[in-house]
């Protein structure tokens, strides 16, 4: 078992998500980078989707009564074991009476941790939202285990830095924009803004113009980029509304939607478009190393 020590700002379980289920006005959810979560994962020689735990902020400590292996990737952050460094994006193995602390994050924004085998917890008690921590939860583990050591190659670790290009299809409401607009939206520098969260990011920018107020509400998309009408762009991630009634101008590609969610305010971000043909392939290629 494990038994939280602290009480943190806004630590998670995830998993999957809940798919099939946005007609109901269910979010998707899931975990905000998932590639930080697979790798996670696939170093504690766990299933895909496995849980664990999602820190979105910093300050979180853990005491261990079992031995097992654990993995911790995403932001880059102050971790020790017993007041001792670890290192991250490798295998580390706990034993009973150790206890896990993770303080600063230095670059990034999210932070994972798993554990092989993964927490004991039934899927159907996070339908109607996600597991929060808090301080004096036990949870118990699903067959802890030792797993063999291994580590993520150094040019596989992310660099989450001060500016990010997001690759961009088009969707079919750009029309709503005229061309000067949609050229503005791909030539502007944007700023990742303080209204960020796992349901999105607000980027500040030279506003864009809509031919219309509003549309009737529709379906969204992950990765989906709304455009208010203060004209600032909005980039829907996993905990975005299933509705929305403002014209989407394009659709981020999911691989980039993990990296935005790792920034930090004040990053720049720039957009380029890229084809279906060309979203489906990195998509695809990106998947094949995790399922």
């Amino acid at each position: 078992m494990i038994q939280v020590l602290n009480n943190p700002i806004y630590a998670i379980v995830v998993t999957k998500g809940r798919y099939k289920h946005t007609h109901l006005g269910v979010k998707v959810g899931g975990p905000a980078d998932e590639y930080a979560f697979h790798i996670a994962n696939q170093l504690v020689a766990n299933t895909p989707y496995t849980n664990m735990i999602e820190l979105n902020f910093p300050h979180l400590k853990l005491l261990f009564s079992t031995t097992i292996s654990i993995a911790i990737t995403g932001a880059k952050c102050e971790a020790s074991v017993n007041n001792e460094s670890i290192n991250m994006w490798q295998t580390i193995d706990m034993k009973a009476g150790d206890t896990l602390n993770i303080g600063k994050f230095i670059t990034g924004l999210r932070v994972y941790i798993a554990f092989a085998n993964g927490l004991d917890i039934p899927y159907k008690t996070q339908i109607v939202d996600d597991i929060k921590l808090k301080v004096k939860d036990i949870f118990k583990l699903r067959n802890p285990k030792i797993v063999t050591n291994k580590r993520l190659k150094k040019n596989l670790v992310p660099k989450y830095e001060d500016s990010l290009t997001l690759r961009v299809m088009l969707s079919y409401q750009h029309k709503e924009f005229d061309d000067t607009q949609i050229k503005r939206f791909f030539d502007s520098k944007w700023i990742v803004s303080q209204q960020i969260n796992r349901m999105g990011y607000k980027l500040e920018g030279e506003a864009l113009k809509q031919k219309k107020d509003g549309i009737i509400s529709q379906g969204i998309c992950f990765g989906a980029v709304q455009i208010p009408k203060d004209g600032q762009p909005i980039v829907l991630l996993k905990d975005r509304q299933t509705i929305g009634g403002y014209p989407i101008i394009g659709v981020v590609l999911d691989v980039d939607c993990f990296s935005l969610s790792q920034t930090v305010p004040s990053t720049k971000v720039k957009f380029r478009q890229i084809s279906f043909k060309e979203a489906t392939a990195i998509s695809k290629k990106f998947y094949s190393h995790f399922l």
